[in-house]
């Protein structure tokens, strides 16, 4: 299979698939309201002749140790993931991918998110590049191979997923039926690096109970808002000394803050001149893979606990809504050497990195022992932001990569 064979098909393929993929920003699939976008990928897939699973999601999926609840009262019943299947002949290897339908709520400034934008081959729109693009990528790829006609003697499977971006329980519903691979590639917008080492991260939430009254109270009352105030401080400085145990990871190293700490969201108080007896502070921590994120949660309690004082500690509720370990593998064995050679073969500079997002990789590389990297076009730059993009040659270019790394990781038979 020629080069040129390879990129040819890919650039014939792309025009159609820069359709697809405005048609997958149109629907407005935040968290949990995926299920229109997908049963829009099953029919497509089928058409194009893939052998394609329903994988039926439910409620009971809530009762998982590893489930995230950012955003409660999400319904399963009736939703479903979608597993698509390129068999080999046998003998081979078996690639996995993975890619995620659901998106982050458009920006307050963002016009227009759900309407595609394409300006100089660069396509704007919610989801663009994280990861409706990646999905796009993945269905270039399964097409252009078709279209080639070649025979691997490996197989390629994808896992098309929803919610990645509350916490990954699309993936960790795959990660329950079990999956048989030999390497995964989650993707995501990485500027088309190699990421073989992807950090970890808690979500939290406190609730703080003061005591509610009038601003002339003082020495009375007791601010639900001042007390988080105080918490913020206590995980500041625990953040602090947690990013200095953590140093002495060499692809983590080249970050001056890998794993920072981010307080979101903050609800307190309805007057002025009262001091608020509630307050409800939510946040983000990242870890590396120096700890474990059963022992960052423990550690961030035990910081509240010491940190402020008797009333103070009795009426601080620290719970936990996303709980992601890191994701490593070796950069220098496992198949990252395949996916690099890949990678300058088609032209780009070979580049292994480390990610400072926490992604649905650990599902796959440390509960399901397939060893995984995060690879894909477009950047975290402008994900989640107004001016959300992806360039379909960035797209195109990932695919011709993708689409040669299967070859030589497959195999391929006469």
């Amino acid at each position: 299979m020629t080069s040129d064979r390879i990129h040819d098909m890919v650039r014939t393929q792309l025009p159609d698939i820069g359709k697809v993929l405005g048609d997958l920003i149109r629907f407005p699939s935040t968290s949990g309201r995926e299920q229109d976008a997908m049963v829009f990928l099953d029919r497509l897939l089928k058409a194009d002749g893939f052998q394609v699973e329903q994988v039926a999601l439910s409620n009971a999926l809530r009762q998982d140790p590893d489930y995230s609840n950012p955003i409660p009262d999400i319904n399963y019943d009736g939703r479903f993931n979608l597993r698509v299947s390129l068999p080999g002949s046998g003998g081979g290897k078996t690639v996995l991918f993975n890619g995620h339908t659901d998106v982050v709520p458009p920006s307050v400034d963002q016009p227009d998110p759900w309407t595609p934008r394409l300006e100089n081959g660069v396509l704007f729109g919610r989801g663009a590049c994280d990861a409706k693009g990646q999905v796009a990528t993945i269905l270039l790829v399964l097409r252009t191979l078709k279209s080639l006609n070649i025979k691997l003697r490996g197989s390629v499977l994808a896992h098309l997923v929803n919610e990645e971006e509350n916490g990954g329980n699309g993936t960790l519903a795959m990660a329950r039926k079990g999956e048989k691979a030999d390497a995964c590639v989650v993707l995501e917008p990485t500027d088309r690096r190699v990421f073989t080492s992807i950090r970890g991260a808690v979500w939290f939430r406190l609730v703080f109970s003061g005591r509610a009254g009038h601003s002339g109270q003082a020495g009375v009352t007791r601010s639900a808002l001042l007390m988080a105030r105080d918490a913020m401080a206590i995980l500041e400085a625990y953040h602090a000394d947690l990013l200095k145990r953590s140093r002495g990871l060499p692809l983590f190293d080249v970050y001056p803050n890998p794993m920072p700490i981010t307080f979101g969201h903050l609800e307190a108080g309805n007057w002025p001149a009262s001091a608020p007896s509630r307050a409800v502070m939510e946040g983000v921590l990242g870890l590396l893979p120096n700890v474990t994120k059963e022992q960052v949660c423990e550690e961030m309690k035990a910081a509240l606990a010491k940190g402020g004082d008797e009333f103070f500690a009795a009426n601080t509720a620290l719970t936990f809504m996303y709980r992601h370990d890191s994701s490593v593998i070796d950069p220098h064995a496992d198949f990252s050497p395949a996916l690099i050679r890949a990678t300058q073969a088609a032209g780009v500079p070979a580049e292994i990195a480390a990610m400072t997002a926490s992604c649905d990789a650990w599902f796959y590389n440390n509960q399901l022992g397939i060893p995984t990297v995060v690879y894909g076009p477009g950047s975290l730059k402008v994900a989640h932001s107004k001016d959300e993009q992806i360039a379909l040659d960035e797209i195109a270019g990932a695919a011709e990569t993708l689409v040669r790394f299967i070859l030589d990781y497959c195999g391929t038979s006469s």
